[in-house]
């Protein structure tokens, strides 16, 4: 790792784009620290312990703690992101069409995106407010009226706006996804209050159990590192499909193999099920003021929260779904199956055309059946741990979190070795 980077580096364009992806993520981390005007940021740490609190602020960078102008993060962007993904799957007939012209088509639906993106991020940061304030109790909002919310509702999708540029920003012109970057920097930066956090209740406070919490802790760290390494191992587990070129297409008989990973998907299906799981508990907050005592609110509440077995089971079940939805939109079997048949290869003992399209489809429904159920494991293990042991909260996303943190930094040293075989290649050829 570190001689990648010495050797990323010695690259100026590849050190420039690096340097490019710092200070963009120091602007956000910045813009984490200015609290919307008209809010006691102080009051919401009452709520650190609800689950709506615990998702909004981990993809929203940790700016939510502070109440800043980044407090929606990337979530709205994420979310609008999956509805149009959606709406490509022969629901919308536009969509569709967009969807198979290439750069131009590619580029409309990311104007609807980001039309999407705007009505989201309002609609969330007006139901955040009226249903903080509500849950609170502090006075959250200092002057609560319809004048103060719409100016609140303002700032922050202004907000959400300027994170979506950035993370568009850093995946053009940086290195890496701008949009995992960002989430992936929102949880290093909570790391260090979170150990202090942990350290206070588990050895300050002690007390006569300070041998039993130190071993308890051994063991956590042990835990974490095990699960760290499956994670890896995971991620850059592959399957290899042996691929056959006829003497027609390339002068001689050659071999090669398509690469296909277990977990294809990344860790999108994580994110996605995560904003999902956000949009009924924003509109629920909608009807925190004046529903909160009834029956069909709590139940409605219990079954959104991830804390709860039913939330976690829900939460699990969604990302599992979006595990085999999202490998299947970044691998397209049919398009595969063509690309090889017009290159002329094949592979072995399958017919071309239809037959390698349907072993394809197969082959990734295996792999992401073993992929979504690790991706489930991971992000319900620490939910039910934190439940146990009476972890802290912060914990209780420590799958989901993980999961984004391996996952990023393997997906951007990925570019980097990209970047660096590619400016390696053309210099040859120059």
């Amino acid at each position: 790792m570190f001689g990648l980077l010495k050797n990323a580096f010695q690259a100026k364009d590849i050190r420039n784009r690096i340097f490019f992806t710092l200070g963009m993520l120091i602007v956000f981390r910045l813009g984490t620290h200015i609290t919307v005007p008209g809010v006691d940021a102080g009051a919401i740490s009452s709520l650190a312990s609800t689950g709506l609190f615990s998702l909004l602020n981990t993809f929203g960078g940790g700016a939510l703690s502070q109440y800043s102008i980044f407090a929606m993060g990337v979530s709205p962007y994420i979310t609008s992101s999956i509805v149009v993904q959606l709406l490509q799957m022969d629901i919308v007939p536009k969509f569709v069409e967009w969807s198979k012209q290439g750069e131009v088509g590619r580029r409309k639906l990311n104007q609807v995106t980001r039309y999407l993106t705007v009505i989201l991020a309002f609609v969330q940061s007006v139901g955040i407010s009226i249903g903080f304030n509500q849950l609170s109790n502090l006075g959250l909002i200092n002057t609560p009226g319809m004048a103060t919310y719409m100016m609140i509702a303002l700032v922050m999708t202004a907000g959400s706006m300027l994170v979506m540029f950035i993370g568009e920003s850093i995946s053009m012109y940086g290195i890496g996804n701008g949009t995992s970057l960002i989430i992936f920097s929102g949880i290093i930066a909570r790391i260090p209050t979170d150990l202090y956090t942990y350290y206070t209740e588990r050895f300050v406070n002690a007390g006569s159990e300070l041998t039993k919490n130190i071993l308890f802790s051994v063991a956590l760290l042990v835990g974490i590192l095990l699960v760290v390494i499956l994670v890896v191992y995971v991620q850059q587990a592959e399957r290899k499909i042996p691929i056959q070129y006829s003497k027609r297409a390339s002068g001689t008989n050659q071999s090669a193999h398509l690469p296909l990973k277990i977990n294809s998907a990344g860790v999108i299906p994580v994110i996605f099920a995560s904003s999902f799981m956000m949009t009924p508990q924003t509109i629920l907050g909608f009807f925190a003021a004046t529903h909160s005592d009834a029956s069909w609110y709590k139940v409605l509440t219990t079954i959104f929260n991830f804390r709860e077995p039913i939330g976690a089971a829900i939460y699990t079940t969604l990302i599992i779904v979006f595990t085999f939805f999202y490998a299947f939109v970044q691998i397209n079997p049919e398009k595969m199956a063509e690309n090889l048949q017009k290159q002329g290869g094949y592979i072995p003992s399958v017919r071309p055309g239809k037959g390698t399209e349907e072993y394809i489809s197969g082959m990734i429904m295996r792999l992401s059946t073993v992929g979504a159920l690790f991706l489930g494991l991971i992000a319900l293990l620490p939910i039910i741990a934190s439940g146990l042991w009476n972890l802290p909260h912060s914990l209780a996303l420590g799958g989901t979190s993980l999961l984004i943190v391996v996952g990023t930094a393997l997906e951007t040293a990925r570019q980097i070795e990209g970047r660096m075989v590619k400016r390696n290649y053309q210099g040859f050829i120059q």
